[in-house]
């Protein structure tokens, strides 16, 4: 197998247009455990594929605000997602209602002023054991996001394709029929 480990140590395979030839020849010389090793390097996230990169398309979008939405149907203002300041964390001292059993006072309070969903509001934020349960292309993308902007959907050249089915056709050698 031509394919040297030292080549991949740093690239992680996505595609089969990585491997060249490599998966054609496997399969024309009988080479299983190669064939077999090289569709095992590549990686199981098939989005990650270059046939899977459709262009994108631009179509104008209306664009509806939750504002827009809130007063359409008659909603009361929106929960905040997270805590502005330190100070709003009184807020949450809700055990002394509970103690009381004042359970309902506690609702209303809480549907008149909502309060906050979580103390910090970091979209980007992943815990590291979640990251540790993905695989090494999920995690190379999460660290390194140029991985999604240099991949693009790659151009089909069927004239080239053509010539190297051909040049392996040529290049095989010939089986004898067994009747």
């Amino acid at each position: 197998m031509i394919l040297t480990l030292d080549a991949l140590s740093n690239d992680i395979l996505v595609h089969e247009l990585q491997l060249g030839e490599q998966l054609s020849e496997s399969v024309q010389h009988d080479r299983r455990a190669d064939f077999s090793l090289l569709l095992a390097m590549l990686t199981d996230d098939v989005r990650a594929h270059s046939q899977f990169k459709l262009p994108l398309s631009q179509t104008a979008e209306k664009i509806t605000t939750s504002a827009q939405l809130r007063k359409y149907f008659q909603l009361p203002k929106e929960a905040p997602i997270a805590l502005n300041n330190v100070e709003d964390i009184s807020m949450y001292n809700q055990a002394s209602l509970i103690e009381l059993q004042q359970l309902e006072h506690l609702r209303l309070t809480n549907s008149l002023n909502p309060k906050p969903l979580v103390f910090r509001d970091d979209a980007k934020h992943i815990s590291q054991s979640v990251m540790t349960n993905t695989s090494l292309y999920c995690q190379q993308k999460h660290q390194d996001k140029s991985i999604e902007k240099t991949q693009q959907r790659a151009d089909f050249n069927a004239q080239a394709w053509l010539a190297a089915v051909q040049t392996t056709i040529v290049k095989a050698p010939l089986m004898n029929a067994v009747a």
